[in-house]
């Protein structure tokens, strides 16, 4: 089934020059039972993909039909039957008409009035019509939609949200201009035997019900649903639940048992609301492979950056030094280890000794400053005699100086003697066992890695939807990020080592 649909993606895209992508999807879309809505100029080709999808699909009907502000339901869903109503019946003749359409193609959709809208959602949405008092079931597969805008009024908010696929067309780049201009209009031709019959459609639908949805696609979506948020881009639960049916449609096509990692790049055509968002959606996912194996490079670089501190703090870390009757030791100022704490200096200016002002004074130290033997004459002692009045005697400025409880002092401590923290056995068996089991972690994680860029390698121009610049895109990120990792798993091993070298107590 694989090589047959590739085979049917080339012809339903061949001559369309820059539609492959939108062909592709039109084309899944359809195989999940979804709709895709076309955002684009007149002139880019949408409805000659509708024509295209509709002769991929075997005994399948075709119906087209372009909306204006003025249409009205007859034109969607058929003329009233005349001779219904003479049978006071309200029925409508819906033969070639959208309720017995397989595939369709609505231009300028978001022109349908409220007379078409409730209709028309029931029809997409639950395949079924309701014609005058019964509703039968119709054999819709898929409906392709064009519009050069999107919707503004808040009553086609639930138009909008039934077309899971979304596309933006642009015109033919600059690069491929002279290609169109020399394109040979050749009708397109779908093989029979490539068309689909309606039991194959069945099949690969019941198929991809199968399908599992791995831990690695799991933690990839609730991570994309957490940025989503919050970039403010509001997803519905049932658009979820639909985006992964078309994974598994995805998966399931491409001959594997489960969800890829590399499906997952469908997404950026499910989940946006405005054009200029699918870009968005792309880049987080490009810039996230690997997230559902675990790799977050903004948690290893913060894991890494603690570790490091904790390093640093660890071996810088000093502990007081003791002597052998256990007494702390300090370091004088010669720097040699002594017992002594506290230490008494007499205070000098210039080499010059410093004195108190005599005891009558409020503050002797002169703010701590002192005063010489000249400054203590000057202000406080006769000039005939030198002396001055002190505890009921006469004292000379040579006795008062000479006595050492006039001398100004100051009280300092020691510093502390420190030498580098000989550590416990069990502290630094903690270290190593903790940066260990990091380190087999992250190197477990870069194997997953590799094992996604192998997978990858795999995909190379086998992956039915994925295009293959987005892959190769994609490839080139997933490979900066095992690069990182890298990094990372050297600089851990650099700690690890690090604190097998730490002293540690015998």
């Amino acid at each position: 089934m694989k090589t047959r649909l590739r085979n049917l993606i080339a012809q339903v895209s061949a001559g369309l020059i820059e539609r492959e992508e939108p062909a592709r999807l039109a084309l899944l879309s359809a195989l999940a039972g979804e709709h895709l809505l076309l955002i684009g100029l007149p002139g880019t080709a949408k409805s000659v993909m509708a024509r295209r999808l509709h002769q991929a699909f075997r005994d399948s009907r075709y119906f087209e039909r372009l909306l204006t502000r003025f249409s009205v339901p007859e034109e969607l869903f058929g003329p009233l039957s005349i001779k219904a109503l003479e049978d006071d019946r309200y029925e409508r003749q819906t033969e070639h008409y959208l309720p017995t359409a397989s595939v369709a193609f609505i231009d300028e959709i978001f022109k349908a009035n409220s007379a078409i809208l409730n209709a028309l959602l029931t029809l997409l949405n639950e395949r079924e019509f309701d014609n005058g008092s019964r509703r039968f079931k119709t054999p819709l597969i898929a409906v392709v939609a064009a519009s050069n805008e999107l919707p503004e009024e808040g009553e086609l908010d639930a138009l909008y949200d039934r077309f899971l696929c979304r596309f933006e067309v642009a015109p033919v780049s600059a690069e491929k201009f002279v290609d169109l201009l020399q394109l040979e209009e050749v009708p397109c031709q779908i093989e029979p035997q490539l068309a689909l019959a309606p039991g194959e459609l069945e099949a690969i639908q019941q198929g991809a019900g199968q399908v599992g949805l791995p831990e690695d696609v799991r933690a990839l979506l609730q991570a994309l649903r957490e940025f989503l948020q919050q970039q403010n881009i509001y997803v519905s639960d049932r658009r979820w639940r639909k985006a992964v049916k078309l994974l598994k449609i995805s998966a399931h096509t491409n001959d594997r048992a489960a969800v890829s990692i590399w499906d997952c790049a469908l997404l950026q055509h499910c989940l946006w609301h405005r054009p200029e968002q699918r870009k968005v959606i792309s880049r987080w996912y490009q810039q996230h492979i690997g997230v559902g194996s675990g790799f977050n490079g903004e948690r290893l670089k913060k894991l890494l950056a603690v570790w490091e501190a904790a390093l640093e703090e660890d071996a810088s870390s000093k502990t007081p030094m003791r002597n052998a009757r256990n007494e702390l030791l300090y370091l004088d100022e010669k720097n040699n280890p002594t017992t002594v704490r506290k230490v008494r200096r007499l205070r000098e200016r210039d080499g010059e000794p410093l004195y108190l002002a005599p005891p009558d004074q409020s503050d002797r130290t002169n703010d701590n400053q002192g005063y010489t033997a000249a400054e203590l004459r000057e202000q406080f002692f006769d000039d005939v005699y030198g002396q001055c009045h002190i505890d009921g005697e006469w004292q000379s400025i040579d006795r008062y100086i000479s006595r050492n409880k006039n001398r100004l002092v100051e009280y300092t401590e020691n510093p502390p003697a420190m030498e580098p923290t000989v550590h416990d056995p069990a502290f630094i068996d903690s270290r190593l066992r903790e940066t260990g089991n990091l380190l087999d972690e992250i190197r477990q994680l870069k194997v997953r890695l590799v094992l996604q860029l192998r997978s990858l390698d795999e995909e190379d121009g086998a992956h039915l939807w994925v295009d293959q610049q987005f892959i190769d895109g994609s490839r080139n990120y997933l490979q900066q990020n095992i690069d990182e990792v890298g990094k990372v798993i050297s600089r851990l091993e650099a700690i690890h080592e690090r604190y097998k070298t730490l002293p540690v107590r015998a």
